[in-house]
C-alpha cells in the first residue's frame, strides 16, 4: 500500500518581510523593496513562495542535521545539482533536473520531489504597509529606503509520498529516468536492492526494475525532512524584521493515496484568523478509511490558546494525538519509521 504523509501548518509572524518581490515602482523612493503578495476576491494576502519555503527547509537539514547537499554547477543561463540522489540526501528528497545531451542523444534525469509543498499564504487579508528606514551611519545626509512590512497568520501544506523515497526509476520516459548506468551500479555497491515497479512494464509485459537505498537511509531521511520543522528558519530582513516560521499549529498523518485534504482547516472570520476544528473533524470523517494510523495534531501555547478544550476532547488514544509541536512530530515519526516499506 503507498502511503504519503499529508501536513498542515500555521505560522504567526510579526512585523515581517519574508519574502520580497524586487523593485517597488508604486513608490517614489528610489530605493524600495516590495513583498509578494496576491489578490483574491478584491483583497490582498501576503505569501511565501513555496521556492523559499524549500530554500528554508534545505539550509535548515544542511545546517542542524548535516545533510550532505548536493553541489550547484552552473553553465550560461542554467544550473543544476549533480542529480546523484545516492550520494546527496537533497538529491533524493527535493527532486532534480540535469538536462545533458551525448551527440544527439538526450540523457537527461530528471527525478520529481517525494516531498511537495504548497505557497505559505496568510490566512486573513493582509494590511501591508510600507515602512520608511534609512541609511545613516555615513557622513552627510541619510540614504531613505521603503520595506514592506506585515503582521500575518499563514497556512501552508506538504506531502511526503513514502514509497518514491530513496527508489529510483531508469525507465527512458520524460520525467521517469531519475538513474543512469553509473549510478545504478553505486546504488547497488551502496547496498541497495532491486524490486518491480508496480507501475512500469516492459515490451515483455513483465515489470521494470526500481533501484531501492536500504531502509535505513530512507528513514533517516524522511524523520530528518519532518524534525526539521520543530527548527525551522528563514525568511528575508531577518536582522531587523527577524521572524519566527516554526509551526505554531500543525496537523499530520497519512493516506493510502496522494490527496491532500487539510486546505481549508483555517479560514479567516471578520479580519481574525481561525481554525475550524469542525473541519478538522469532518476530514479525518471523510478519509477514515485512507487513514491507516494516527492523526496527530501539536500547538504552540500562546498562538489560538481558545482551541485547547475543543483539541483536548477531540484527542484520543487510539486515533487522534495532541499536545505541543515538538510532541506531535515526535509521535507521528514514530509511526513513520514502522510505515516506510
Amino acid at each position: 500500500m503507498s502511503l504519503t504523509v499529508q501536513g498542515f501548518m500555521l505560522i504567526d509572524v510579526d512585523v515581517a518581510a519574508l519574502n520580497n518581490a524586487g523593485k517597488d515602482t508604486s513608490t517614489t523612493l528610489e530605493n524600495a523593496v516590495a513583498t509578494k503578495k496576491v489578490n483574491k476576491g478584491g483583497r490582498t494576502y501576503a505569501y511565501v513562495s513555496g521556492q523559499a519555503w524549500r530554500y528554508w527547509w534545505r539550509e535548515t537539514l544542511k545546517k542542524d542535521f548535516g545533510w550532505n547537499m548536493s553541489p550547484v554547477t552552473r553553465e550560461k543561463k542554467i544550473a543544476f545539482t549533480e542529480a546523484n540522489p545516492v550520494v546527496y540526501d537533497d538529491d533524493d528528497m527535493f527532486g532534480y533536473m540535469r538536462a545533458a545531451k551525448e551527440g544527439k542523444k538526450n540523457i537527461t534525469l530528471t527525478r520529481v520531489s517525494p516531498l511537495k509543498n504548497s505557497a505559505l499564504i496568510s490566512v486573513s487579508p493582509t494590511n501591508i504597509v510600507q515602512n520608511w528606514s534609512s541609511m545613516s551611519r555615513q557622513e552627510g545626509d541619510a540614504v531613505p529606503y521603503g520595506k514592506d512590512e506585515y503582521c500575518a497568520t499563514m497556512k501552508g501544506m506538504f506531502s511526503i509520498a513514502l514509497d518514491q523515497v530513496g527508489t529510483f526509476s531508469s525507465e527512458d520516459r520524460t520525467g521517469f529516468k531519475n538513474f543512469n548506468d553509473a549510478l545504478a551500479k553505486l546504488a547497488i555497491e551502496n547496498g541497495a536492492d532491486l524490486i518491480d515497479d508496480p507501475f512500469a512494464k516492459d515490451k515483455k509485459g513483465d515489470p521494470l526494475k526500481l533501484h531501492r537505498l536500504e531502509k535505513p537511509v530512507r528513514v533517516r531521511r524522511v524523520l530528518d525532512t519532518l524534525l526539521a520543522l520543530e527548527i525551522l528558519s528563514g525568511g528575508a530582513m531577518q536582522t531587523t524584521n527577524m521572524g519566527d516560521v516554526t509551526p505554531k499549529l500543525m496537523v499530520l498523518t497519512m493516506l493510502n493515496s496522494g490527496n491532500h485534504p487539510f486546505s481549508h482547516l483555517a479560514k479567516d472570520d471578520l479580519g481574525k484568523p481561525v481554525f475550524s476544528v469542525p473541519a478538522l473533524k469532518q476530514v479525518i470523517a471523510d478519509y477514515a478509511g485512507r487513514i491507516p494510523g494516527k492523526v496527530c495534531i501539536g500547538r504552540r501555547m500562546g498562538f489560538m490558546d481558545e482551541l485547547e478544550e475543543d483539541l483536548k476532547t477531540f484527542a484520543d488514544a487510539d486515533h487522534v494525538f495532541y499536545g505541543s509541536i515538538c510532541d506531535a512530530v515526535r509521535e507521528f515519526v514514530k509511526e513513520i519509521e514502522t510505515s516506510i516499506p
